[in-house]
């Protein structure tokens, strides 16, 4: 029986086997350093990084080594003391090969940290360019540049900071042990974002499969009488911003739009804890939290890991695989990224890797569509998935663009939910990125 239950959620959705037994109780341990991090100068949405050091160049743990290239980019730091051995082209988890700065890293756990920030008294122009010189970037999937969502532009009327503590995905645990074993830096990482932005109202969005920290956030919230832990339907993808915004708020992002347009900015707990860090602690980021769990993997483990530091390694210290193990999967089962060589590396907004069996694939035949329209009831954003796969698979790319494709945000409860196996987000993203590349070609010409 749950403590707390809710009917605070947005229409549509889907509720798979969660699967988070297989870690929820699990404290985070720190991985020892590898002898080797792959650090690639893309670990962000928008503008590679550009290298500051070459070949042979000796590095210290939390030194920029490559600086942010225009304002949608993020500086990146070494995640370990060392020496340079190369700049390469290397496979990161997205699947495509990105340059990257290797380290062979020394044995120092020495990091280059910056002068600690008083929270209750450090001005909103201190926080953020604390958060840039970081390089923090959004927890939640997206790794979007931390800095730009942190610093108010002219003419926002920003009324609402939201993070997101739903963790709907199944498997991850990794906010859920944060919001455990870091109540009160979740608390005062919020407060920070507040700051920054000049907003007097904040909240907490958590699914109600969480009782513990639920009681725990409220604890540590009830002395604030501007902040509020909503507790909210357990529901895939009750986390995505919309959705977020909806269940709070009571307020829909038209298509094409951002948050930002209702009033709202939205953060994940972990980026809110790498804020906290940042300004209270002088750390960049340098860390990234991951769940480690799955069937396949002989010793689930929530971790805290250098970045770059390689997903073999990673699998390694968790015991290895099982036998029956067939398919690793960088994040969650529904949103994630499917690897095929494990030498690519943790990066800064990696949230978990998988160890999933056949038996958890579940994997089926695909059949014919059987217009049972169950795609188009789950969709959290009112879309005609049937169609748009449709579209993709005929290159029907403008038909495609009519239907609002681009406003997809490939969240594959359609997929989950088709009773004839038909892989609907995967003909999606495929005809979206057609598509956007189309939209940039016209505004070219």
């Amino acid at each position: 029986m749950k403590l707390f239950t809710s009917t605070k959620t947005f229409q549509g959705g889907v509720h798979p086997a969660e699967y988070k037994e297989l870690s929820e109780n699990l404290s985070f341990e720190i991985m020892p350093n590898p002898k080797q991090v792959i650090l690639p100068l893309v670990q962000h949405i928008g503008k590679p990084s550009n290298p500051l050091v070459k070949k042979g160049d000796d590095v210290k743990a939390g030194q920029i080594i490559a600086e942010a290239d225009g304002f949608i980019s993020v500086p990146i730091h070494s995640s370990v003391s060392g020496k340079v051995k190369k700049i390469s082209t290397e496979i990161t988890p997205s699947g495509f090969p990105k340059d990257s700065i290797i380290i062979d890293a020394a044995d120092s756990n020495e990091i280059e940290l910056k002068e600690p920030l008083n929270p209750e008294t450090v001005a909103p122009e201190e926080i953020q360019q604390r958060v840039k010189w970081a390089g923090i970037v959004g927890q939640g999937g997206a790794a979007f540049p931390t800095f730009v969502k942190i610093t108010p532009q002219p003419n926002q009327n920003i009324e609402a900071v939201i993070l997101n503590g739903c963790e709907c995905e199944p498997y991850l645990t990794r906010d859920y042990r944060f919001m455990i074993e870091r109540t009160e830096e979740v608390i005062e990482g919020l407060r920070l974002i507040m700051k920054s932005l000049g907003v007097g109202r904040g909240y907490i969005g958590i699914e109600d499969n969480k009782p513990e920290a639920i009681k725990k956030l409220k604890e540590a919230a009830a002395k604030y009488d501007n902040i509020n832990v909503e507790v909210l339907v357990t529901k895939y993808p009750q986390g995505a911003e919309k959705m977020l915004i909806k269940a709070i708020l009571n307020r829909e992002v038209p298509p094409g739009k951002l948050p930002l347009d209702v009033g709202a900015v939205i953060q994940n707990i972990g980026t809110a804890l790498a804020i906290y860090d940042a300004v209270v602690k002088g750390e960049p980021q340098i860390t990234a939290a991951l769940t480690v769990s799955g069937y396949g993997i002989k010793e689930p483990k929530n971790l805290i890991v250098r970045v770059g530091t390689p997903i073999a390694n990673v699998i390694e210290y968790c015991g290895g695989i099982t036998e029956d193990a067939s398919k690793v999967v960088i994040g969650g089962p529904m949103m994630g990224v499917a690897q095929f060589d494990f030498s690519a590396p943790v990066t800064k907004a990696t949230s978990g890797i998988l160890i999933l069996t056949k038996t958890e694939e579940n994997l089926h035949e695909e059949t014919t569509c059987l217009r049972c329209g169950k795609c188009i009831e789950v969709c959290p954003i009112g879309l005609i998935p049937t169609k748009l796969s449709r579209f993709s698979q005929l290159d029907r790319f403008e038909d495609a663009e009519a239907y609002n494709i681009t406003v997809c945000m490939e969240c594959g409860t359609c997929t989950f939910t088709c009773p004839a196996n038909i892989p609907l987000v995967q003909w999606i993203r495929l005809g979206k990125q057609r598509v956007l590349a189309m939209q940039k070609e016209r505004k070219s010409a």
